[in-house]
């Protein structure tokens, strides 16, 4: 993703960024994509010695 930022000063200091409304939706999109990332990897971990059930044995259970 390339951006085109535009810097905007206050008193000669760096205060804001002002992004084309296409890019920042590209990088809203962006960063959803990482916390959604993030929040399966620690689901991942914290379920990886929780007990599971087979397929074979839920359609036997359920009689299909």
């Amino acid at each position: 993703m390339t951006l085109h930022p535009q810097i905007l000063e206050k008193e000669g200091k760096k205060e804001f960024v002002v992004l084309p409304y296409d890019e920042f939706i590209q990088l809203q999109e962006v960063i959803e994509e990482y916390e959604d990332l993030k929040d399966l990897r620690l689901v991942k971990e914290t379920e990886q010695h929780a007990p599971t059930v087979s397929l074979a044995a839920v359609k036997k259970e359920l009689g299909v």
